[in-house]
């Protein structure tokens, strides 16, 4: 259709004998290049106020989707208007295509559903956390029953992916878990200073910055670090190969995704979450000592002799052994929400948010659970 065909479009309104229906005839090509005059066309009508209107289509020589949107979209304002409107002479293939559009517009139109009140939301996202807790302890099970079929099977464990993740979670993490440690022991020693000095006990800031990197932050810390850096590249890895089907395909060449996605991070963060505690512990400590030289003056040689005092073997091992259990859990969070996710790139960006959110959520709940468990056994 060119555009010189808008010339041909024509609404003519024929007076009726008295007592008979309006009639308006409707001619030319009702196309997209005619809808702006003949939409100025239908404005400047003077349509009847009330009674029967015929509107003639027979002369009309085509119709697309936008002459017959306005042909329905006038229709409908005349029959709310209070006229009764009866279309005639149109084509069968124009009555199919306002049909069509007359029931995409009631599509359209179908009220959207009341939103729902506080209860029912409550109620929703409790069924969907226990949903989802069912779903995570079936993959945790299921994970378990994996290890303990690869121990079965020792030539079935993967060393080279162990090894490649525990550089990569292990190695490549000791500059920034090393660097915030020392930071930490910096604060707790400044912070301590002011208020031991106030009462003479400077040489007790050596039990305090022991203690609390030891049993609580360096543990904690490392495992918050860790879920942040580690846990979502495991979210992001899966869910990026869950998006272009890997997964699939390795369940389609008889590879359980466990055995290879799975695995190995756990066991590589269960191996190496420990020994970034140590880490982290000494690095804690010696900020401490170069604070305490700074702030208290306290010698290097006399921390060191206090620090000996200060910690039994308990205190080390009640942070030492919280390790490998964040370790797993870093790591099943990590990889259940990889697994998670539904097929998009949106998709592995909220499940890796969620991945670090609650990695860090249950990780502090269990540290604090160790600490009632610690507390109960006088630990």
């Amino acid at each position: 259709m060119s555009p010189g065909d808008v010339a041909q479009l024509t609404l003519v309104t024929t007076p009726a004998t008295e007592g008979a229906a309006v009639e308006v005839r409707c001619t030319g090509t009702w196309t997209v290049h005619g809808v702006a005059p003949l939409e100025r066309q239908l404005d400047a009508l003077a349509w009847p106020a009330q009674g029967e209107l015929a509107i003639d289509g027979s002369a009309i020589a085509a119709l697309d989707t936008s002459g017959a949107w306005l042909l329905h979209r006038t229709v409908a304002a005349l029959e709310k208007a209070g006229c009764r409107v009866r279309l005639q002479g149109l084509r069968p293939e124009f009555e199919a295509l306002l049909r069509l559009v007359a029931s995409r517009e009631l599509l359209d139109e179908v009220p959207a559903a009341p939103a729902p009140g506080p209860l029912e939301r409550l109620g929703r996202r409790t069924w969907a956390g226990l949903v989802g807790g069912t779903h995570y302890l079936s993959f945790v099970g299921e994970s378990f029953v994996g290890l303990l079929h690869l121990f079965a099977h020792p030539r079935r464990i993967r060393w080279r992916v162990i090894l490649h993740n525990v550089q990569a979670a292990g190695v490549d993490a000791l500059p920034i878990t090393g660097l915030l440690s020392f930071l930490m022991g910096i604060v707790i020693a400044y912070q301590g200073a002011d208020q031991l000095e106030q009462f003479g006990a400077n040489i007790f800031v050596v039990d305090l910055v022991a203690l609390a990197m030891l049993r609580e932050i360096s543990p904690l810390m490392t495992a918050i670090i860790i879920a942040g850096r580690s846990g979502s590249a495991y979210t992001a890895q899966i869910g990026t190969m869950k998006v272009t089907e890997e997964i699939d395909a390795l369940r389609t060449i008889g590879i359980t995704p466990q055995e290879l996605l799975v695995l190995p991070k756990m066991l590589a963060l269960v191996v190496v979450l420990p020994l970034l505690t140590v880490y982290t512990d000494v690095a804690g400590v010696l900020g401490g000592m170069i604070m305490a030289r700074s702030k208290l003056g306290i010698g290097f040689e006399a921390f060191v002799d206090r620090l000996d005092e200060a910690i039994q073997l308990s205190s080390y091992w009640t942070g030492l052994l919280k390790a490998p259990v964040f370790a797993m859990i870093i790591a099943l969070v990590g990889c259940y929400r990889g697994f998670s996710v539904t097929g998009s790139a949106e998709s592995v960006g909220t499940q890796t948010t969620m991945s670090v959110v609650q990695s860090i959520f249950l990780v502090i709940v269990t540290d604090a659970v160790f600490s009632i468990v610690f507390n109960w056994l006088d630990l």
